[in-house]
């Protein structure tokens, strides 16, 4: 036990020394926040008003019914031939046709303009038009705008969970959407990455032979072992380092924009779909997240994040260190290296179904077999997940660890000193029946 626990203190201080381990982790924060921070700051600074040409043939439209916050709308009485050639050159984004037989053939609108559209602009010029056009045919029917306007209502609707006891909890379905796929994501991350650092620590010791004169001194298992926990802690100590920074710079780069992230994203879905972002600003983002604090056991999900984390990586890392004892470069690993890879990818691709349906057979069995269930189950976990499932999946998970490490294992002892020979599948299936 002693000679595991100096591998561990040995892998640990080695990495965390580096450089490379320190400037990761305080980059980490940074660019995941530049990846919201730069969009909105590049918005803010972009207020330039469109401007757009308006061809009216069907003769409903008036300057007043051309009014937008965000475009300048320009009524034009030329020959369209003579407008598709000048509106660029004087200064106009795009310019629009509009038929005569505009209310019975709406979709006949043409929008010209030397590059594509962005959506926001094109739904506020087909915002305006619909909104004339909707006048217009309400007051041939005989329907005043009124009367119309007091039949739009809004359906809103609220989530309960009702437990066992009977009681009522309010709850949010999109906030334990987002919980489940950020969860989901970081534990596919984190088994590809961390995992793959194992494998490659083993291929750096065995290519310079240092490995021969360790082995002298430690069983193959205990050494494997320890260089998985080692790196394992390692990844722990960078993903807490993550968490703390990131939500840190968050908060000062909130505080400099004078809003946050979600807010903006409201707002210009309120550019594209009014309706939407109406529904969508109903609901602070405080509330969602109240609601999913409140709904959710978190001592459970934050305790079933770290065993599912702590053992999907001691599955995977296994079977990559057994790949990294079998090779002598991170080139000849490659051909082997999909083998571990495909079934994480393939946890992936099943979590985003579990995601939309956490409580179908697909969804079960993915969260019950060991090599999809550490994405798959923390997916399902914010919905609700039966207890015995949860413990049956954490059973299955933890047999799947100990059968894999020792595969991996019987691999290890013998491929950590094979030099010079041409590795296969075939030949490492037999060094798991070599006796001694």
């Amino acid at each position: 036990m002693n000679k595991i626990l100096l591998v561990i203190q040995r892998e640990y201080l080695t990495r965390i020394q580096k450089k490379s381990f320190w400037i990761a982790s305080l980059l980490g924060p940074i660019l995941i926040t530049a990846i919201w921070a730069t969009p909105i700051l590049l918005s803010m600074q972009d207020k330039e008003v469109k401007r757009i040409e308006i061809l009216d043939e069907s003769g409903l439209f008036k300057p007043t019914d051309l009014i937008d916050k965000e475009v300048e709308y320009k009524l034009v009485n030329k020959p369209i031939s003579e407008v598709k050639a000048s509106f660029s050159k004087d200064g106009f984004t795009a310019f629009v046709h509009l038929p005569k037989d505009l209310l019975t053939h709406s979709e006949d609108i043409k929008i010209y303009s030397e590059k594509n559209l962005s959506l926001p602009l094109k739904s506020s010029i087909e915002r305006v038009i619909e909104k004339k056009v909707r006048a217009i045919l309400m007051k041939d029917a005989g329907i005043a705008s009124d009367v119309y306007e007091k039949t739009q209502i809004e359906v809103g609707s609220e989530t309960i969970t009702l437990s066992d006891k009977g009681d009522e909890t309010s709850s949010s379905s999109g906030g334990a959407m987002i919980l489940a796929g950020v969860m989901g994501m970081l534990l596919y991350i984190t088994l590809l990455l961390y995992g793959s650092q194992v494998m490659n620590g083993v291929i750096e010791e065995k290519s310079s032979r240092i490995i021969e004169v360790i082995i002298s001194s430690i069983k193959p298992y205990q050494l494997m072992l320890g260089k998985i926990l080692g790196v394992g802690m390692v990844g722990l100590t960078q993903f807490l380092l993550w968490i703390v920074l990131t939500f840190g710079i968050s908060q000062v780069a909130t505080t400099f924009y004078g809003t946050s992230p979600v807010t903006q994203k409201v707002e210009q879905m309120k550019k594209v779909d009014p309706e939407m972002g109406k529904q969508m600003d109903n609901t602070s983002p405080l509330d969602e997240v109240t609601k999913v604090i409140e709904s959710t056991n978190i001592p459970l999900v934050i305790g079933g994040f770290l065993f599912y984390f702590l053992f999907g990586y001691l599955l995977y890392s296994s079977l990559f260190a057994a790949i990294g004892s079998a090779v002598e470069s991170a080139a000849e690993a490659q051909q082997f290296t999909y083998i571990v890879m495909l079934p994480i990818i393939m946890a992936f691709i099943m979590a985003q179904f579990t995601l939309q349906d956490p409580d179908s057979t697909m969804a079960f069995w993915a969260s019950m077999i060991p090599f999809t269930s550490p994405i798959n189950m923390m997916v399902r976990l914010p919905y609700g997940v039966p207890m015995w499932e949860l413990a049956t999946s954490m059973t299955l998970l933890v047999l799947g660890f100990l059968g894999c490490s020792w595969i991996s294992a019987r691999i290890y002892r013998v491929g950590i000193l094979m030099y010079g020979k041409k590795i296969t599948v075939k030949e490492m299936t037999k060094w798991l029946f070599y006796k001694g």
